[in-house]
């Protein structure tokens, strides 16, 4: 895989790949000082402040999002950033509400409210087409967003995309077993990606997030579609994303699986896969054009 992907990759992916290293980049970049994004802030009228760092360049531009409980400045974040600045592509990332820089409280989130963010980002920060990249969660709201916000949309990249996943987990549980969660108020799911070693959903959220399922039907998506997804991810299991390819629309969809991927696909050869998918669709879409 990498040595194919050293062959045919663009010019800018090479940053990414060099001695086989993801997070290993020069000091200089394109004949200068590799600058990171600043922090800025998005004001909404009555709604919390959302945190996010851009990059202006070329479309199509790319837009991160991060997954439950996570934000903007993880491995797979930065180096897209890295790579749409050698590309000389748009990039923007951002913290949901309640998440990472932005304003909020955690707790009172939901699935609706992080759409909205989405949506926003779209509107107000994005400019053109974007090829939206959704990280777990992320995965799920870029599915959301793309519905909404078909113009807005050139293209789709999921990694570990949990569309549906905690209600369908909800549901797929024993009446008795649900009965207990709902006097109790709450959902635990056990994991290893936060501090607490478990995430809690309350009744409210798993109640919200129903409205929101996108499986059940056909997804009316019709742009390019890549699903990546490690078959050791004991998070969300990787039948979702062969559920989303079956039900979106698009007739230009492509399932990608690691066999020794876990959930976060942060590894190094996770993040070269993604940059080289990434990559690949951004030469597509140019092509086209």
């Amino acid at each position: 895989m990498a040595a194919v992907v050293l062959r045919f990759c663009r010019k800018g992916l090479s940053h990414i790949l060099r001695n086989g290293a993801v997070a290993t980049f020069s000091p200089k970049t394109l004949g200068g000082v590799r600058q990171k994004s600043s922090v800025q802030y998005a004001t909404r009228p009555e709604l919390p402040k959302l945190a996010y760092r851009r990059i202006k360049g070329k479309s199509p531009g790319v837009v991160f999002l991060p997954g439950y409980g996570s934000n903007m400045n993880g491995q797979k974040a930065e180096a897209l950033e890295e790579f749409c600045r050698s590309l000389g592509h748009s990039y923007l990332r951002f913290d949901y509400t309640g998440h990472g820089l932005s304003e909020g409280v955690f707790t009172e989130g939901t699935i609706g409210t992080w759409k909205k963010d989405v949506l926003f980002v779209l509107d107000e920060l994005a400019e053109g087409p974007q090829i939206m990249v959704g990280s777990s969660m992320g995965g799920w709201l870029m599915l959301l967003a793309a519905i909404a916000r078909p113009e807005k949309t050139a293209a789709l990249v999921g990694i570990s995309t949990a569309a549906d996943h905690i209600v369908t987990s909800f549901k797929s549980m024993s009446l008795e077993v649900r009965k207990e969660i709902e006097v109790k108020g709450v959902l635990t799911v056990p994991t290893k990606h936060s501090e607490e070693g478990a995430y809690t959903f309350t009744i409210g959220f798993l109640k919200e997030a129903e409205n929101h399922c996108v499986l059940q039907s056909p997804i009316p998506i019709t742009c390019p579609v890549r699903l990546i997804h490690g078959l050791k991810d004991d998070d969300v299991p990787w039948h979702i994303s062969m559920q989303v390819a079956e039900r979106v629309l698009s007739p230009d969809v492509d399932i990608i699986l690691r066999r020794h991927g876990q959930h976060r696909m942060s590894e190094k050869d996770d993040i070269r896969l993604m940059v080289y998918t990434i990559d690949d669709l951004i030469d597509k879409l140019t092509t086209l054009v």
